[in-house]
């Protein structure tokens, strides 16, 4: 396997669509950390996987609503890898779901900062080093819920059209140095946080299934390879048809 110059940070990494991402940009020779909250024997057994498959993987704890973490993440990944972070996958995100009228500040918050906040601020902390190596790749996980209404997620919906927004921008501000920056936005995909989603949503699926993180993991490892390098404020859906 052919190290990369660089390695990469996948947010929220210890499980569904991050695992999954993980996975699969170390398969593409990337060196990759895998962060997590909580989770450590989750985010560890990730590693184990990347590892027995010939790849180099490590688990780095952060909660990446804290405005310290982007410096912690990125030094602990220098460090370990002896490289910079070339690639970053902004995947983490919670969700607080209620109607409109009854949402109240703290979980309007808690979602802003976490899902939109937190990938501003990994972003701008990343792009210091892409700039200057004048390579890069930033994927940012957004949703079809920043495209299309899906009621009881407005907190949700707003961080995550705000994402594709910030996307948009960067992706034209630092696109003559080599840097890419397109997001990926999935639908109803095989996760525990899709798990209690209706009947209803599903049927409005044109495919009539949900997607698993292994083919939204494709998208983005395609995203961060040297063949996306003339594709950047790109929105790629990974749907089923859902935001056609």
């Amino acid at each position: 396997m052919t190290e990369r110059d660089g390695c990469a940070l996948v947010t929220g990494a210890s499980r569904g669509i991050g695992a999954a991402i993980a996975r699969a940009l170390a398969r593409d020779s990337w060196a990759v950390g895998v962060n997590y909250r909580v989770d450590r024997d989750r985010a560890q057994s990730v590693v184990t996987e990347i590892e027995h498959e010939g790849g180099r993987a490590v688990a780095v704890a952060a909660d990446i609503a804290d405005p310290a973490a982007p410096d912690q993440l990125f030094d602990a990944l220098e460090s370990r890898f002896g490289t910079r972070v070339l690639a970053l996958v902004n995947n983490a995100g919670i969700n607080r779901d209620d109607l409109a009228p009854s949402l109240r500040d703290d979980d309007w918050s808690a979602v802003i900062e976490t899902d939109l906040t937190a990938a501003f601020r990994l972003t701008r902390r990343a792009l210091g080093p892409m700039l200057r190596a004048r390579t890069g790749r930033i994927v940012n996980i957004a949703s079809v819920s920043g495209l299309r209404a899906n009621p009881g997620q407005s907190n949700y919906a707003a961080a995550k059209a705000g994402l594709i927004a910030l996307t948009k921008t960067a992706a034209v501000e630092v696109a003559r140095r080599g840097v890419t920056i397109n997001a990926v936005a999935p639908g109803v995909i095989e996760t525990e946080m899709t798990a209690q989603l209706s009947k209803d949503l599903l049927a409005a699926v044109p495919a009539r299934r949900a997607g698993s993180p292994e083919e939204v993991a494709a998208c983005v490892r395609f995203l961060a390879s040297d063949d996306a390098s003339y594709v950047t404020g790109a929105v790629l859906t990974v749907d089923g048809g859902l935001a056609a």
